[in-house]
C-alpha cells in the first residue's frame, strides 16, 4: 500500500512497483495528488490517513503486506503558519497508519522522511548521524515521524527504515511532474511559460558561483531506492533505521538556471534578489549507506533532470 501513491513522488514510486511486477494499492486524499498521475487500472482509495478504519479495510481487502508511506503536509514554509495542520497530517496520521497496519498484522513500513530533519547542519556533508535540529514544524514532524516508527519497532517487532532526502526534480514519464507552488522547478518553468524571468535569491554566498548549493535528486531514482528498500524488508533483511539519499556533491541554483537555458534553448539571465532568510550556503547529503544497502546512485545528470521534467510541464500545459 502507497500512502499518498496519487502525488509526484508517490506516483512514481507506483509506476516502480509495477516495473518490478509488485501490485500497489494506493490511499491518496488527493489534496495534493492527481488521480491522472496513476497508471491505468492501479487500485486505490480515495480517503485520508486520518480514518483508521478505512485504512484496516483497505490492508485487509487487498491483502496488503507492506507500506510505503509518503501522504503528509510537505510544505515547510507553510508548516509554520499551519503547525497544528502539520501535525494532524504527518504525526497523528502517521500514528493512525501504524495503529491500522498492528490491527492487521502488517509489520513492514518504508517511510518517505525528509532532510528537513536537519536545520541548518554545520558541516560540509550531512551524515545519517548529524544532529537533528529541525526548523520548521514540518520538519520537527519528519523527524516525529521516525520517533514513531522506531517506538512501534521496540514494541511490536516493526520492520522498518527512514529516507531522508531534499530536493527531488525531473519526470520519469512525461504523465507525471511536480505541480508544487514552491519548488524551484516548477518556479523557473512557470516563469519561462509565462514569459517572465527566473528570480535567484541572493548571490553572495561563500559558493563556488555564488548561488546557494543543494542536492537535487532524479525522482526515478528515489523511486527506485523505495522500492530497493521495500524488497528488502519482505525478504527479512536488516536495514539501518534511516538512510541519507544524497547526491555526495550538489548542484547550485546558478548550475540550475544556466542548465535550463540550455535545454529549454530560452536564454535568460535570473533576476537576483535578496537572500532569502535561513537559506544556508550549503547543504549536501552523503549517499553511502544507501549505496551500500539500497542500490542507490544519481543515475541522471542535471540536465537529465531539467530535460525530462521541462518535457513533462510541457506535455501538462499541451493538455
Amino acid at each position: 500500500m502507497v500512502t499518498g501513491g496519487a502525488g509526484y513522488i508517490g506516483a512514481h514510486v507506483v509506476r516502480a512497483f509495477a516495473e518490478q511486477g509488485i501490485d500497489a494499492v494506493v490511499v491518496d486524499d488527493f489534496s495534493s495528488g492527481r488521480h491522472a498521475f496513476l497508471p491505468p487500472a492501479t487500485p486505490f482509495v480515495q480517503g485520508t490517513i486520518l480514518d483508521g478504519a478505512q485504512l484496516e479495510a483497505t490492508i485487509k481487502r487487498f491483502d496488503v503486506q507492506g507500506v510505503v508511506h509518503l501522504a503528509g503536509f510537505k510544505y515547510a514554509g507553510v508548516s509554520v503558519s499551519r503547525p497544528l495542520h502539520t501535525y494532524q497530517q504527518n504525526v497523528t496520521g502517521t500514528a493512525t497508519l501504524l495503529a491500522a497496519m498492528e490491527a492487521t498484522g502488517v509489520e513492514r513500513i518504508v517511510f518517505s522522511s525528509s532532510a528537513a530533519v536537519y536545520g541548518t547542519p554545520d558541516v560540509d556533508l550531512v551524515m545519517e548521524d548529524t544532529e537533528r535540529h529541525p526548523e520548521s514544524p514540518y520538519g520537527e514532524s519528519k523527524l516525529i515521524g521516525e520517533w514513531l516508527l522506531a517506538d512501534q519497532a521496540r514494541a511490536t517487532g516493526l520492520a522498518h527504515t527512514s529516507l531522508r532526502y531534499f530536493n527531488v526534480v525531473g519526470s520519469g514519464t512525461t504523465e507525471v511532474y511536480d505541480v508544487s507552488p514552491h519548488n524551484l522547478f516548477p518556479l523557473i518553468f512557470d516563469a519561462l511559460l509565462e514569459g517572465r524571468t527566473p528570480r535567484i535569491n541572493g548571490d553572495d554566498y561563500p559558493t563556488p558561483d555564488g548561488t546557494c548549493v543543494r542536492d537535487y535528486l532524479h525522482v526515478a531514482d528515489l523511486a527506485a531506492a523505495h522500492v530497493v528498500a521495500a524488497r528488502r524488508l519482505d525478504a527479512g533483511d536488516a536495514l539501518e533505521p534511516v538512510y541519507n539519499l544524497g547526491s555526495g556533491d550538489g548542484v547550485s541554483v546558478g548550475e540550475i538556471m544556466r542548465t535550463v537555458a540550455a535545454v529549454t534553448g530560452i536564454e535568460f539571465t535570473p533576476e537576483v534578489g535578496p537572500r532569502r532568510p535561513g537559506d544556508p550556503a550549503r547543504i549536501v547529503a552523503s549517499g553511502e549507506l544507501a549505496s551500500r544497502d539500497l542500490d542507490w546512485r544519481m543515475r541522471h545528470t542535471l540536465a537529465d533532470m531539467v530535460d525530462s521534467a521541462w518535457e513533462a510541464r510541457r506535455a501538462a500545459s499541451a493538455d
